[in-house]
């Protein structure tokens, strides 16, 4: 097979390839919470173990790990959301998790959500005023 035989028959596929991003993370959604926020799960009260950047956020039963996850480190990037351009695309940030969903005394935007994150990390990826986002995340 020629050369120009060879790359017609994978043209196709190239361009299908092209079209549209594989996700190299997990698929979930995030809402947002705001000030004062109350931790409980990880360290109790005990505000001075946040990220000093406050690029934190709450997980999910999913992920909570009976507490392993206190600590884990995660970079999240908004996908969509219901209100076209809510995302900030090309963004993305590492939030650290600091409490599990379940325990919040701080009220999240939407309940049910895979990470509750800190209104400064929200602001971050995508339009605060959003109730929640999908997003990709990874462990780092």
């Amino acid at each position: 097979m020629s050369k120009p035989q060879l790359l017609l028959q994978w043209l196709p596929l190239l361009l299908f390839a092209d079209l549209f991003h594989f996700s190299h993370g997990d698929v979930g959604t995030a809402s947002h919470y705001d000030a004062p926020y109350l931790p409980t799960a990880c360290n109790g009260n005990d505000g001075s173990n946040f990220p000093t950047d406050n690029l934190f956020a709450s997980t999910s039963e999913g992920i909570w790990d009976n507490g392993a996850s206190c600590g884990r480190l995660y970079l999240v990037r908004c996908l969509s959301a219901v209100a076209p351009r809510t995302c900030i695309p090309g963004r993305t940030i590492q939030v650290m998790i600091v409490d599990r969903t379940l325990t919040l005394v701080s009220r999240p935007s939407k309940d049910l959500t895979t990470l509750v994150l800190s209104t400064t990390a929200f602001a971050k990826i995508a339009n605060p005023s959003a109730g929640s986002i999908n997003i990709e995340f990874t462990q780092v």
